[in-house]
């Protein structure tokens, strides 16, 4: 709600030249907050002032006493409204502590968060704490008027705060953005898709978590989602979010909604997980990505070990990057299935890297494996760009379940939405496209299709594609190619000085480094060897000739062999002193098997017609099933939904260029008259 927002705005006027810029949200945010809840309260508060009399020296707790007269898990004793501190100029500073000691403690904590009294201290000293009352007591925040009808709906409410976070965030990184109402919509109407039956039943209650809650946008979308179609539901909400700001933000607003305070969190959710006995019919989330997880990195690496009982059993990403992290967290806390029933679903918005990021055998490629193998994956779907307010990259919607319906199991669904959407009137930040209802009806009716879709509309604006994949077509086999190493050898005398001053030739027994030395020294230091064999048979060759009694031993050649050595193409493949063909790592390469696909039969059709010489390292094998080669995974889009183009034939462009000096001609001749 970009217009209250605004209004809001307006006030960090008051603020210039006794705040800095960057420190206005520390007024501004919990200021809003105090306005709000001092309206959605004004209802009640009399009968609470009441009830609160009565008690008050009953030793009585306060919060089973009054959340019923209040209407809403939290209350406020004191006698004070924001108008009424506004109207004593000389005890505003007092009046408005008193006013925020009088809240419950589930919202003294949140003002505990902002560091409030601090800030209103602050204000006071720079003599702009009355005005900055004043301001916020007329502006209406009210949830509904007298007449019962809304002013400012909680969902106005939640984007107000949105907006306003988007303005003092322009400069926060991309990994860090806050999720537009438009992409939740998108994220809790494809999560709820399929289970229209069970939610419209009056009185179901489930529960929904979100261990990067920010706000709570996506918890408070979901729970409006799901009471369109039953307002009857119980969605219970859980979160848990790391910035003390964005935390109270989200505590305020579920108090508002009536959920359980005690339910909202403040940590790092890869750090500890807050709420450790819980599981989740529901989960939606939008972690941060790019953003490294070394601050967590013990905790993480502990979890880990703990194999099975961890949460991030599965592998560990790259330092630099957390975001898998998060999705191990969230299939952790999937409510399971039982006896057929339970079961939970996953919504969560990542860009590229999780896709591909990682060769077979990382971390990232174990996670992907992982999910893949438990059949969790259901559905990706590929965003458009430019959804996001302060980053324009591409970014992907990840569904996973471990109650697929039968027809979807051992598949993956991939949407390509990157087409779906429409420019905005506009921007709001990096913000240049949303969706339309349209749009979100169309991407969860291809989900719900779980077929293959390719529409255009009638202009060509927007095209929305699907595919259905077996699990495996994202798996591979990486095998690795090795080639022969290629040498000459000659005993030169800067290989010999070389050889002289390695370590290993210095630890020789006395015998061997002293014949070693000797019969380098004694080689023809002209006479060049193109075959390992040859070399090492004149080598024992000169020792005899220098009257050495003993052979030499497998040491004294291999040095040999490693530094009177140069890498020659013409030479025949190099050996090791017990005969085997040694390989060149220069030259190793590797290549990625289609999975299942048979790795000879693919090694005879793509290496061996082009590297005769080549052979598959069978040594290397994966971890998990003992196989050659390592079980890779990846999920490529513009592979998957790649459409060739033809470039244009010589005759299209030869007719362009000659329309082009025409009307290039003409010009000239209208410019000479």
């Amino acid at each position: 709600m970009a217009k209250l927002a605004d209004l809001i705005w307006k006030n960090a006027e008051l603020l210039r030249g006794a705040f800095k810029e960057n420190e206005y949200r520390k007024v501004i945010l919990p200021f809003t907050i105090l306005r709000r809840l001092d309206c959605v309260l004004a209802p009640t508060r009399e009968a609470v002032r009441i009830k609160y009399e009565a008690v008050k020296d009953k030793n009585y707790d306060l919060d089973k006493f009054l959340t019923p007269t209040s209407g809403y898990p939290f209350f406020n004793t004191s006698k004070f409204t924001l108008p009424g501190v506004a109207e004593s100029p000389d005890d505003v500073r007092d009046n408005l502590e008193a006013m925020i000691n009088g809240f419950s403690q589930n919202v003294r904590d949140i003002f505990e968060k902002f560091g409030f009294i601090a800030t209103i201290d602050k204000l006071a000293e720079k003599n702009r704490l009355f005005l900055v009352v004043q301001r916020f007591a007329e502006t209406d925040l009210r949830a509904i008027d007298k007449k019962g009808k809304p002013v400012v709906t909680n969902h106005d409410m939640g984007q107000a705060f949105e907006e306003l976070l988007r303005k003092f965030n322009d400069v926060s990184p991309a990994g860090e953005q806050y999720t537009p109402r438009d992409v939740i919509e998108l994220m809790v109407t494809v999560l709820f898709e399929g289970d229209d039956d069970v939610l419209s039943v009056p009185g179901v209650v489930r529960t929904m978590g979100d261990p990067t809650a920010g706000t709570g946008g996506i918890l408070s979308v979901a729970e409006e989602h799901l009471h369109k179609f039953n307002d009857r539901a119980t969605l219970k909400l859980f979160g848990q979010e790391l910035e003390d700001e964005t935390y109270a933000i989200c505590k305020a607003d579920m108090l508002i909604r009536g959920q359980d305070p005690a339910n909202i969190a403040n940590g790092d959710t890869l750090e500890k997980d807050k709420h450790p006995n819980q599981t989740f019919d529901y989960q939606a989330a939008n972690p941060p990505y790019g953003v490294e997880w070394k601050p967590a990195e013990d905790a993480v690496r502990k979890e880990h070990a703990k194999g099975a009982a961890g949460r991030f059993a599965p592998g560990l990403p790259a330092i630099r990057d957390g975001q898998m992290l998060f999705s191990l967290h969230l299939l952790s806390k999937m409510q399971p299935v039982v006896g057929g029933k339970g079961g939970g679903r996953i919504g969560v918005v990542h860009n590229g890297s999780p896709l591909f990021t990682g060769d077979a055998g990382g971390g990232e490629s174990e996670i992907r494996r992982w999910i893949l193998e438990h059949d969790y994956l259901d559905c990706i779907i590929a965003m458009p760009t430019d959804m996001f307010y302060n980053t324009n990259i591409a970014t992907y919607l990840w569904f996973m379940s471990n109650r697929k319906p039968p027809e979807r199991k051992g598949k993956v669904l991939l949407i390509d939405a990157s087409g779906m959407s429409h420019l905005m009137k506009k921007n709001l930040g990096k913000k240049r496209r949303e969706f339309s209802e349209d749009c979100i009806a169309r991407i969860a009716k291809a989900y719900a299709g779980f077929k293959a879709v390719n529409w255009r509309d009638a202009n060509s604006v927007r095209t929305l594609k699907a595919k259905v994949f077996d699990r495996e077509h994202f798996f591979y086999r990486k095998l690795t190619i090795e080639r022969p190493l290629r040498c000459r050898f000659q005993a030169t005398p800067e290989a010999m000085t070389a050889l002289l001053g390695d370590k290993a030739y210095a630890k020789l027994p006395d015998e061997q480094r002293d014949a070693l030395k000797t019969v380098v020294t004694k080689m023809d230091a002209a006479a060049i060897y193109t075959d390992a064999e040859t070399f090492r048979a004149a080598l024992q060759k000169t020792a005899k000739k220098a009257g050495i009694k003993k052979v030499l031993g497998a040491k004294p050649l291999e040095l040999a062999r490693k530094y009177l050595a140069t890498r020659d193409k013409a030479a025949s493949p190099t050996t090791n002193e017990k005969g085997e063909v040694l390989s060149d790592s220069e030259l190793r390469d590797a290549e990625y098997v289609p999975f299942g696909e048979d790795i000879d039969s693919y090694f005879d059709r793509e290496v061996a017609p082009h590297w005769s010489d080549a052979w598959i390292n069978r040594d290397i094998k994966d971890d998990k099933d003992g196989m050659v080669g390592v079980v890779g995974t990846e999920i490529n889009f513009n592979r998957e939904f790649y459409t060739y183009t033809p470039p244009r034939s010589r005759e299209t462009i030869r007719s362009e260029i000659e329309a082009m000096e025409k009307r290039f001609m003409d010009m000239l001749r209208g410019v000479a008259g």
